[in-house]
């Protein structure tokens, strides 16, 4: 399955979105959410669906992705297991804090940087589009006193600041918890925001976590759902019959993080493993009581998309599991939801499993199900990726203390450029 076949992929995904988006909305309705979704400051936790409605959030979602999808094809470098990640993430958080607008100065910044380092534009695009979970930042210093064009023009300003800024600090903090933490760029992130929101607070301006949060639509993208996953696994069957063998292999793969199992296994093996893994996080949605909207749609939408670049159903259940029972034994409901996001995003840990074993996967998720509900405190609900900042806590922390206790599981990452996830 050559690369045209995987934007194909990719495109369809966009198209579903968009179609779903005029199916359950009017057009009126859609441009009239789509105002709404721009001018949100887009903070954590803001549910686009429950602001603006279905179709404009799924409609935002659609051209995030397929403008993510043109700016990846004509980077022109090999398609890979990255690709598809980036654009997966684009995809999900487009339905609660990425939007068409407020992406664009954290993505030109990055290109800036490229540009100093005398290096391709292009080939910075995947992070600049990584970068971009540091989004509400624009949104929110542009909305201030009602969206002057003071603080729009300071709103830019700092954007192409985060974006230039981002790709350095993301190499670093890979290393520091050696890549046992997937979204590594929410860990940068979150060390970013972390002077930053203290920085803009004594300028005047105090950021706050929002809270909206739609129930009313479960139904809708239950549907929508199932029918995608469905999607995914009838046709990793229709490109290869015998996919079953290459997928064994990719489940049993432990190797080098990042992990690129579309350049290792093909393309119908992450097709399959993508359902699958979809499909695992739909159940823990199902099971706990949870509801489908915008951020618990987009957390499936990650470990889908992530599904090309290290998480698989033998490394990911033993986190999710830690975190079920960190959850069941700790003072929030199940049901709250940034519990019900940790249950899904904790996979981030996925390779805490791969070198560590079970246990190792069991202890991150526990971990992690309480870290996660105050790491993101002091960053305001500015970082998009605040289970990527709790997750490189956890694995900074757990790291060097299983490798001593595991002596023969060590993480082979020691050479590897954090570019070279993206290439």
């Amino acid at each position: 399955m050559g690369s045209r076949k995987v934007y194909t992929v990719l495109i369809l995904f966009s198209l579903s979105l968009l179609l779903t988006g005029f199916i359950v909305s009017t057009p009126l309705e859609i441009l009239s959410g789509l105002k709404t979704i721009i001018t949100s400051e887009s903070t954590l936790i803001t549910d686009y669906f429950a602001i603006a409605g279905p179709g404009a959030a799924l409609v935002n979602s659609a051209l995030v992705t397929l403008i993510s999808i043109a700016l990846l094809y004509f980077s022109r470098d090999p398609i890979c297991g990255a690709t598809i990640m980036s654009t997966g993430l684009m995809a999900g958080f487009a339905l609660f804090g990425k939007n068409i607008v407020n992406m664009w100065p954290i993505i030109s910044g990055t290109w800036l940087y490229a540009l100093y380092q005398r290096e391709s534009v292009m080939k910075y695009t995947p992070i600049a589009l990584l970068a971009t979970t540091l989004s509400p930042f624009v949104s929110f210093i542009a909305l201030r006193q009602g969206g002057t064009l003071e603080h729009i023009v300071m709103a830019l300003i700092v954007g192409l600041m985060i974006g230039f800024l981002m790709p350095p600090l993301a190499e670093y903090t890979f290393r520091i918890h050696n890549g046992m933490n997937l979204y590594n760029t929410g860990f940068a992130a979150g060390l970013f925001a972390m002077v930053l929101v203290p920085v803009t607070m004594a300028f005047g301006e105090a950021p706050e976590n929002a809270y909206f949060w739609s129930t009313q639509y479960h139904n809708i993208l239950l549907i929508y759902l199932i029918l995608l996953l469905a999607a995914l696994y009838i046709a990793a069957f229709i490109c290869d019959r015998h996919v079953l063998k290459s997928y064994a292999a990719l489940v049993k793969s432990r190797g080098h993080v990042p992990n690129d199992y579309l350049e290792k296994f093909g393309a119908p093996a992450v097709l399959l493993n993508s359902s699958l893994c979809g499909t695992i996080s739909l159940l823990y949605i199902l099971i706990t009581g949870g509801v489908l909207n915008g951020p618990t749609l987009g957390a499936i939408f990650s470990v889908i998309c992530f599904a090309s670049s290290g998480k698989n159903p033998r490394n990911i259940a033993p986190v999710m599991f830690g975190v079920f029972i960190g959850s069941v034994c700790n003072t929030w409901e199940i049901t709250a939801p940034a519990v019900q996001l940790a249950g899904i995003f904790c996979t981030t840990l996925a390779p805490i499993t791969d070198y560590f074993g079970t246990f190792g996967g069991l202890l991150a998720g526990f971990l992690h199900s309480s870290v996660v509900l105050y790491a993101g405190t002091p960053l305001a609900g500015l970082n998009l990726y605040n289970n990527g900042f709790s997750g490189g806590i956890v694995a900074t922390v757990l790291y060097p203390v299983l490798s001593k206790i595991f002596k023969h599981k060590r993480a082979q990452i020691e050479n590897l450029d954090y570019l070279d996830a993206f290439k």
